[in-house]
């Protein structure tokens, strides 16, 4: 067993899974850990304050909130998009991301009017993009299976690509560690041009393949890496978008488990999505209200604005030659900050009918968007998403809709079994080695100093100092002029006894260089840059060091619907 048996149980809430690995059974643990406590508008919801779980009128820890939204969806059917057109658009998806017949089999249930489901999205990300993506899906996946059996009705769990979004500079990178340790960054450049929407942005098969030779020469050899190679060479083989790509990859990670996938840029949805941009455009005024009402109500309770609207912003894009562009309202007509586009209203209204392919939402609007297109019975957002839905309540009620349960989405950081080691070695505890790194380094090193050059040269500064003082004062009583001189030879002289110091300093840690680097390798592992595992390190590092063994580890990791952040600790040499 590990060193956290032996951790308190008020610390820690500890699980042990056990999953198929070759034959045999190999222990995975999960740990919840103590986080510092926050007071941003995810943390409190997660605490179910209940000023914050008043934004948005339901707590995934109730299970009378998932019957009601349940109920609720049961009434209102009718006024969301047509189901069958749905489902036939999704089928049609399906096939371009090579889909696991499990997945077809989830279009099947979603094609009967008891279904819901339960929805989380993302921009896509180069090769899979940051762990969180990975745990985002995992955590539909969850939260699908959670509210099928509370409600004993099918729940089908999709991710919505955010392949509309034109931020080109968010989906094409991934980092991973490199066989030196240190973190690389892996991107495709943006083609010259207009900022089109991401799954409108055409990648070359030569900007492919140079990104695959980058990514092959940076990862340390292992006995998975060909393998995996080989996977994103075929799902990259036609040169498809970055949005297209993920999509693959997410098909082939999430597929055995029916996750159903649809990229929001995707034209077939798009037309399904008319009735819900004309309400958009025609009541446009009465949503920018709505928005400045749920602003308003977030402020009151002290927390800052995630997303705030500009006056005038009518939450709305168009996708041009010129690019995708944020209209705002000038004077009755619709146009954009560039001075590209100025459209009427009825024109607006008349291309929700015969060209809806040319709208999108933008964040605050996405969520309108889903909720009609969709029967969501739950959304799984991440810190960020729920901070700015907190301010949406208001804009769903002017439209006839309720919000959905908000899931937070699952949040881990992986411990490796080096990394393990070298944390038992300095006595490093969960929360130290992700919080107080800099401070029990410190620490340590501190401790190694048996020849106490701390209080060394604070006394030999202290001693010359008060040596020294008379010595300045006789000068100066013989000659003024020699004040500034005995002061400059003073600090000429600290200085020298700095500098000496310094180079002590750099001696104990030469002395103890090895250990040093493996310190700055726990914190490279956890939290590289200062910043948690899950949002820099891609999906991918772990494939190619643990292969696909690892990424079906996670299948069984525990679903709590509140969230919290784990530690996880489990395959590994």
């Amino acid at each position: 067993m590990t060193r956290f048996d032996a951790i308190s149980p008020v610390v820690y809430n500890q699980y042990v899974i056990l999953f198929n690995l070759i034959g045999g059974k190999v222990p995975l643990n999960v740990i919840s850990v103590q986080e510092p406590v926050q007071e941003t508008l995810s943390d409190r919801y997660r605490r179910q304050d209940p000023q914050v779980v008043s934004l948005f009128g339901a707590h995934p820890s109730s299970q009378e909130d998932w019957q009601k939204r349940s109920a609720w969806l049961d009434r209102t059917a009718g006024e969301r998009a047509d189901r069958d057109g749905l489902v036939r658009a999704l089928r049609n998806y399906q096939d371009l991301t090579r889909a696991h017949p499990a997945v077809f089999r989830s279009l099947d249930r979603l094609a009967r009017q008891d279904a819901l489901v339960v929805v989380g999205g993302q921009q896509a990300g180069l090769f899979g993009g940051a762990l969180m993506i990975y745990y985002k899906a995992l955590t539909v996946i969850q939260t699908a299976r959670h509210a099928e059996r509370l409600l004993g009705r099918p729940v089908v769990p999709v991710f919505w690509i955010a392949g509309e979004d034109h931020d080109f500079d968010e989906a094409n990178h991934v980092h991973v560690q490199g066989a030196d340790g240190g973190v690389k960054r892996i991107r495709i450049e943006r083609p010259p041009g207009a900022r089109l929407a991401v799954s409108r942005t055409p990648i070359s098969a030569a900007d492919w393949d140079a990104a695959l030779a980058d990514l092959a020469v940076t990862l340390p050899d292992t006995a998975f890496k060909s393998e995996m190679l080989a996977s994103l060479r075929r799902q990259t083989a036609d040169a498809p978008t970055l949005s297209l790509a993920f999509a693959r990859l997410l098909a082939e990670w999430f597929g055995p488990d029916g996750l159903v996938l649809l990229d929001a840029d995707d034209p077939a949805l798009r037309a399904l999505e008319g009735s819900m941009f004309r309400k958009l455009i025609a009541r446009n005024d009465e949503l920018e209200q709505a928005l400045r009402q749920g602003e308003r109500a977030v402020a009151s309770l002290g927390l800052p604005l995630q997303a705030e609207a500009e006056p005038g912003n009518a939450n709305i894009f168009l996708h041009h030659d010129s690019g995708r562009l944020l209209l705002f309202k000038d004077g009755g007509k619709f146009v954009d900050r560039r001075g590209i586009v100025a459209a009427e209203r009825e024109e607006l209204l008349e291309w929700t009918e015969s060209s809806p392919e040319r709208l999108s939402t933008n964040a605050l609007t996405r969520p309108l968007m889903q909720d009609y297109l969709l029967p969501v019975l739950a959304a799984v957002l991440g810190p960020s998403e729920l901070a700015y839905w907190g301010l949406l309540g208001p804009a769903f009620h002017a439209f006839g809709m309720q919000m959905p349960v908000l899931v937070p989405r699952q949040s881990f950081t992986y411990l490796e079994p080096q990394t393990l080691k070298w944390m038992d070695k300095f006595g490093l505890t969960p929360e130290e080695a992700l919080y107080r790194w800099e401070q029990r380094k410190t620490a340590w090193l501190a401790a190694q100093d048996q020849w106490d050059l701390d209080g060394v040269f604070r006394t030999a500064k202290d001693q010359f100092a008060a040596i020294y003082a008379p010595v300045m004062e006789k000068v100066a009583s013989l000659d003024p002029g020699l004040a500034a001189l005995s002061a400059s030879n003073r600090d000429r002289i600290l200085g020298q006894i700095a500098y000496l110091e310094q180079r002590a300093r750099e001696a104990l840690s030469n002395r103890h260089e090895t250990s040093l680097r493996q310190w700055d390798r726990i914190r490279i592992s956890l939290t590289p840059g200062g910043k948690p595992q899950e949002r820099v390190y891609g999906t991918i590092q772990f494939w190619n060091r643990y292969g696909k063994a690892w990424l079906d580890i996670w299948r069984d990791a525990p679903f709590d619907p509140t969230g919290g952040h784990r530690l996880v600790e489990g395959l590994g040499g």
